[in-house]
């Protein structure tokens, strides 16, 4: 073979590239069952895995109650910004304010964390665990986020191709 019949050979996912490069391109990708469900045990996990460890770690009831706001904190906010983030890739006005707030909060209630974490006095091991099952629970919120937007988006668009 030679180097021109490799160069005329388009890849496998060339219509997805394609798609990509077309701005107005249709949204056409949902998420797998597996995904949906990997997403929600991944959150299902670092939450409740972090408020086990609240409920059996000796410190006093004030701050436990600053480690379980941080979580509720840090779940809305990064919700708040992959809200955020998809309403603008779709064309749906978000201000500017509304879309700076969200990610100052999501950056706040990490630095909050790690804060409370550098100062207290647990062991190390524990402040790691606290930190992982904090970052996962925010990934896995941020993912469920993804693929409930995913889920509506393709069933309105069954119902508006009827």
């Amino acid at each position: 073979m030679e180097y021109s019949d490799f160069k005329e050979k388009k890849p496998v996912n060339a219509p997805l590239v394609e798609n990509i490069k077309k701005k107005d391109a249709p949204f056409t990708c949902k998420p797998t069952p597996a995904f949906i469900g990997a997403a929600w045990t991944a959150l299902f996990i670092g939450m409740i895995s972090y408020c086990i460890g609240l409920w059996n770690v000796g410190m006093e009831l004030n701050e436990k109650g600053y480690y379980f706001t941080i979580l509720l904190f840090g779940l809305f906010s990064v919700v708040s910004v992959q809200k955020s983030v998809r309403d603008r890739l779709e064309g749906i006005p978000v201000t500017d304010m509304y879309y700076g707030i969200s990610w100052f909060t999501t950056i706040a209630s990490i630095l909050l964390l790690v804060i409370g974490l550098w100062n207290a006095e647990l062991e190390l091991s524990e402040k790691g665990f606290y930190g992982m099952s904090f970052l996962l629970s925010l990934f896995a919120a941020v993912a469920v986020q993804k693929n409930t937007r995913d889920v509506k988006f393709m069933e309105r668009k069954l119902v508006d191709d009827e």
